[in-house]
């Protein structure tokens, strides 16, 4: 269980785990993980500016959140080596280039 206060007010999360961990390991784990929830929301957020998305209805906004990690999973996944956001503007300029990212090659 991990505490924080705020604004004088205490919240509580609850976290369930696999097995036991010690202080330290658990720690590690915990920062582990919202590594790369931070590292994937950042991706998502500089590439498609997801954070200023004005979609409401919540299927509509779930199907293009699954579509964006998709792309994103796509060109890290190209074996070029540009940047992600340079592969995202070159498969917009080159319809070959997306059609070796689409196909996997």
């Amino acid at each position: 269980m991990i505490r924080r206060l705020l604004c004088a007010k205490t919240y509580k999360r609850l976290l369930i785990l696999s097995e036991y961990l010690k202080g330290e390991q658990f720690a590690k784990a915990v920062r582990q993980h919202w590594a790369i929830e931070n590292n994937c929301h950042w991706q998502l957020d500089v590439l498609f500016n997801e954070d200023d998305s004005r979609v409401r209805e919540r299927t509509l906004a779930n199907n293009l959140s699954w579509l964006r990690r998709v792309a994103v999973s796509l060109l890290k996944h190209h074996p070029s080596k540009d940047s992600i956001k340079g592969k995202q503007q070159r498969a917009s300029w080159n319809h070959h280039f997306l059609a070796q990212v689409l196909c996997f090659h």
